[in-house]
């Protein structure tokens, strides 16, 4: 489980302090798929963020599995971006000069995954495109390539930065059933971060941000699921 207690995020801008974070508390659990959802400058990246271990918190705490993450050095918080968290973002972030497998396998070479780095591929349906390059794939499998790429890394926490920000509906839902997949695992927690309301119905937990500050979190006990799409 990951506890996050009491977070504040306040940047110095000029002379102003501006709150980017308030007094953020809220649980993840393992084996399912949170939905943190607000609008453009809610404080969802810097939530994000600091969960991903890119940023550090002004104060408050983050227990993972009894690990105070705000608290790791600069080497720890490196060992756990590497070991622990699986990054998927909104404009895939893929090398264009390598491959899809090329690029999966580098991460699968991180926790020494690496001669699996097909299945992975396989598993996001994208087995016959293993030898291309990210310019000769759609927007949609590219994003697959970038989830598999996550996955290769058997990451304990799954963070997902707008997945779907700049794909269609249609594939949008694709990717969404692929989170769900993904949130199976009784060993990770899925968090997708988006402004679109309308992916809530699919989350478990849904987590609101308005100004910095958690409005409201409610639990999905029947969300609706897309099994099928993937």
């Amino acid at each position: 489980m990951i506890s996050f207690k009491d977070v504040n995020k306040i940047y110095q801008v000029g002379d102003q302090e501006v709150h980017a974070l308030s007094q953020a508390s809220f649980t993840l659990e393992k084996g399912k798929l949170t939905i943190i959802l607000g609008p453009s400058g809610s404080g969802k990246s810097t939530l994000l963020n600091i969960l991903g271990g890119m940023d550090r918190p002004t104060n408050g705490t983050i227990d993972f599995d009894g690990e105070q993450v705000a608290q790791l050095s600069d080497t720890g918080l490196t060992n756990y971006r590497r070991q622990k968290v699986g990054f998927v973002f909104q404009f895939y972030n893929l090398i264009p000069n390598l491959t899809a497998l090329e690029n999966v396998a580098i991460a699968a070479k991180l926790n020494g995954n690496d001669a699996q780095s097909e299945s992975y591929l396989e598993q996001v349906g994208l087995r016959h495109r293993l030898n291309n390059f990210p310019n000769q794939l759609s927007g949609g499998e590219m994003q697959r390539v970038s989830i598999a790429r996550a996955l290769a890394k058997k990451p304990q926490l799954l963070l997902c930065d707008e997945p779907t920000g700049a794909l269609d509906s249609k594939t949008s839902l694709k990717i969404m059933a692929l989170l769900q997949q993904a949130a199976q695992n009784p060993n990770t927690s899925v968090v997708m971060v988006t402004h679109n309301p309308t992916f809530e119905q699919y989350g478990d937990q849904v987590i609101r941000l308005k100004d910095g500050v958690i409005d409201r979190i409610d639990d999905n006990h029947s969300p609706v699921k897309l099994e099928g799409l993937a």
